[in-house]
């Protein structure tokens, strides 16, 4: 950390910025910026959650995952998108030394909670090209009207 301050002049409101970033680093709880809700660095899958007049749309990217691994499921008002990738590395009689290791591998579980106005019974879930695409129906009720002025 002294290393930090040490690198260039900084101001001390600078030097308290980068030192509270070497300590979230540090015990992992760095979350990623501009969400909407925190998670910790290196969730995986990866999401991006949006909206259209007539739908919830989430966007999951699993590079790498068979899509008969992944699973999605509704329940109160939590969808889940969960399943496993394997590792590449190869098992057997080579011995393979890793020096580096940053793609995630195993079991994987990321939760959305739904708006209120989401109808559950309407949920398509699609994969392609590494990218699951869920779409959930918004409640008619919930979608915009136009009304006649008279």
């Amino acid at each position: 950390m002294l290393e930090i301050m040490l690198t260039r002049p900084q101001s001390l409101f600078d030097q308290l910025e980068s030192m509270q970033r070497t300590l979230a680093r540090s015990f992992g709880s760095e979350s990623v910026p501009g969400a909407i809700r925190p998670v910790s660095q290196g969730s995986f899958p990866d999401v991006n959650v949006g909206r259209t007049p007539k739908s919830l749309e989430v966007f999951a990217f699993v590079p790498g995952v068979e899509p008969s691994s992944i699973d999605v499921t509704v329940e109160r008002g939590i969808l889940k998108i969960s399943g496993s990738r394997n590792s590449e590395i190869p098992q057997g009689e080579t011995r393979v030394q890793v020096y580096a290791n940053e793609r995630p591998q195993g079991r994987f579980v990321r939760a959305i909670s739904l708006t209120d106005d989401a109808d559950t019974s309407k949920v398509e879930a699609k994969y392609r090209d590494g990218v699951l695409r869920v779409s959930v129906a918004l409640l008619a009720a919930a979608q915009p009207q136009r009304i006649a002025v008279q």
